[in-house]
């Protein structure tokens, strides 16, 4: 099976891997935003006790994040420089997550059905099929389980604030961290969601303040948002 991956994206974030959990990095924005995530999540999924997969999993932000809340934790990504790092830090902070280098795809085939949770985060704008990545999402969910997207939509707006606000005037991340043309908009996941065989619960936003550092989930789906959905029963 052919990964649906970019070699250039994932060579971009294994060149930064080792600075995953430094909360002054690169990844700043991620661990700004991860606690508001998490409990969007948690507040809609009760996580404790789960059987949960993080797709895209990278250095293990997210993936520890629920492990903490208890549930049962498979991260999954391609590049193994990231994976390393959540597997070192796992040393650090005595959790369980099961890291695995294998793709959405292939994983979706080895266990179907398998997982209560399934979640996305910040990683469909930046492979070459998200489609792709939906459907693999829905066959690893159980039926009537949750899957948790998040992504950027498709403006001015998001062009103006995550593309040059956030990588050329405030440098919180590399310049080319992100391709334009590969956000998609709230209308245009949710089809592709419901394509896959998702029911679309709830689109929301989220809103990211970078001089405070404060992150809170609202209706405002004009640069960051998620989405929930729940596999046919």
């Amino acid at each position: 099976m052919t990964p649906n991956a970019d070699p250039r994206e994932l060579d971009k974030f294994s060149e930064l891997a080792h600075r995953w959990w430094d909360p002054n990095s690169e990844f700043r924005p991620l661990h700004d935003i991860n606690p508001a995530r998490l409990a969007w999540i948690d507040g809609h999924a009760a996580l404790r006790g789960k059987q949960v997969i993080d797709i895209g999993c990278g250095g293990g932000l997210v993936s520890e994040g629920m492990a903490v809340l208890g549930a049962e934790v498979s991260g999954i990504d391609l590049s193994e420089k990231a994976l390393g790092v959540a597997r070192l830090h796992l040393h650090e902070s005595g959790q369980s997550v099961n890291y695995r280098l294998i793709s959405a795809e292939a994983m979706a085939e080895e266990a179907p059905g398998r997982f209560d949770v399934v979640t996305c985060l910040e990683m469909l704008e930046h492979v070459p099929d998200p489609a792709s990545t939906l459907r693999a999402c829905a066959k690893l969910v159980k039926p009537g389980g949750q899957v948790f997207l998040s992504t950027l939509n498709r403006n001015p707006k998001a062009w103006l604030l995550a593309v040059v606000g956030a990588e050329y005037l405030l440098k919180l991340m590399p310049r080319g961290t992100h391709d334009y043309a590969r956000f998609l908009k709230p209308a245009e996941l949710a089809r592709l969601c419901r394509d896959a065989g998702l029911d679309v619960l709830e689109i929301a936003g989220m809103r990211y303040n970078p001089f405070n550092r404060e992150c809170a989930i609202n209706r405002d789906t004009d640069v960051n948002y998620l989405l929930r959905a729940r596999r046919n029963a």
